[in-house]
This record gives C-alpha cells, structure tokens and sequence, in this order.
C-alpha cells in the first residue's frame, strides 16, 4: 500500500496523498475518494512499466458516477478537464447485480487498458440503496454519513490488489 499516488507531468515527479485528494474533493464523497485512489494505485501499479505514469496520458472510462472517485481522478490525472475520464455506460456490467454493476472501470495508458472491478463485498446493498436515494430521512442521511467514511477508512486500510480485480 501507497500513502499517496505518484504521476509525472513533463517529466516532474508529482505525488497526491489521500487527504490532499480529500481536500480537494470536500468531505462529501470520503469514499468515492477512496475507490478514486485505490483504482489509481491498482491500475498504475499495473501499467507503470518504466516509472511513474505520465498523468495527461491517462485514460479513465468509468461506469461509476460517484463525484468522490472523479474529484480524486481529476486531480491526480487532469482527466475530467481535458476529456480524458468519462462516466461511460458501455463500461456498466449487469451481470455483476445491481449492487456492483456500477463499480467497473477501464483504464488505460499509452495503449495498454485494464479493466478493474470492484471486489464483491466491499460495498453492500445498504450503501448502493442510500447512495441512490435523492430523499434521504435525516436518520438515513446520518447512517450514510457514518457508512461512507467506514468504507473510506477500510478502503484506505486494504491494499488495492484486494479491493479491485483485473480482467
């Protein structure tokens, strides 16, 4: 595991820890900026052959559409801004069941792409209702609330090579 995720942009070395991706994203989205970082660590890890990772030549399609993952993709890549992250609905995968069909992305860098899945069971169907719920009680606000930043804690807590498998 990383405390933080390192790019290059023009040959500079630049590095993005968890709270500096937090901060920009605002406390929201804890764990989508988890999933944001973990994503990162697995796939670069994966297609870092000579270094770190030119950060404009990173590629990102996405079924999921959660800001947190974006904010922390964005900042580390550039991504959103230049065109290069898009939330895609080719990338959904339905067979895996409402509750990680969503939670599937393509990442890819200078010609290389890998798919990552989320891991079965580390978001539950508790979390997936709540966070497409536009009419949370206040009960249900906090209880979401509280379950976001229990993912982000045991996001951060998991190496990524067990948070996300690779096709």
């Amino acid at each position: 595991m990383s405390d933080s995720i390192q790019v290059q942009e023009q040959g500079q070395a630049i590095a993005f820890s968890f709270d500096e991706m937090l901060r920009y994203s605002g406390p929201g989205s804890p764990g989508g900026v988890a999933l944001g970082f973990k994503l990162m660590e697995r796939a670069f890890a994966l297609l870092d052959l000579d270094g770190p990772l030119e950060r404009r030549e990173v590629v990102i399609d996405a079924a999921f559409r959660g800001p947190g993952a974006r904010d922390a993709c964005e900042l580390v890549t550039r991504g959103l801004t230049d065109g290069r992250y898009v939330v895609d609905p080719t990338v959904v995968r339905p067979e895996r069941g409402h509750t990680l069909e969503t939670f599937a992305f393509r990442v890819g860098y200078r010609g290389r792409t890998l798919s990552l899945l989320l891991r079965e069971g580390t978001v539950t169907d508790e979390f997936v209702a709540l966070a497409q719920n536009p009419a949370l009680t206040p009960d249900e606000l906090e209880r979401f609330t509280a379950m976001k930043q229990e993912l982000a804690d045991r996001l951060m807590a998991t190496a990524a090579d067990e948070v996300f498998d690779v096709e």
